[in-house]
C-alpha cells in the first residue's frame, strides 16, 4: 500500500502539476472575495504541497538510482 500511495503522489507530482498551476493562479486572479480568499488560498497551497512532496520523491528516488 505505501509503495501504492509513493507511486500516485509522484504521478500526481509530474502529470497535474501544471493544471493545478495555471486553475489555481486563473481562479485566484478572477474571484477576489474575502469570505472564500482563505479556502481557495488553502486549496492552492495544499495542491501546491502535493505537487513539491511529489517533486521530493521523485528527485529522491532518481538520485538514488543515479547512484547505482
Amino acid at each position: 500500500m505505501l509503495q501504492f500511495l509513493k507511486f500516485l503522489l509522484i504521478w500526481i507530482s509530474e502529470n497535474l502539476s501544471v493544471p493545478f498551476w495555471i486553475v489555481g493562479h486563473v481562479h485566484l486572479s478572477i474571484h477576489y472575495t474575502w469570505y472564500q480568499d482563505i479556502h481557495i488560498i488553502l486549496m492552492s497551497l495544499g495542491m501546491n504541497i502535493i505537487v513539491a512532496m511529489g517533486f521530493l520523491v521523485d528527485y529522491r528516488e532518481y538520485k538514488l538510482n543515479k547512484d547505482k
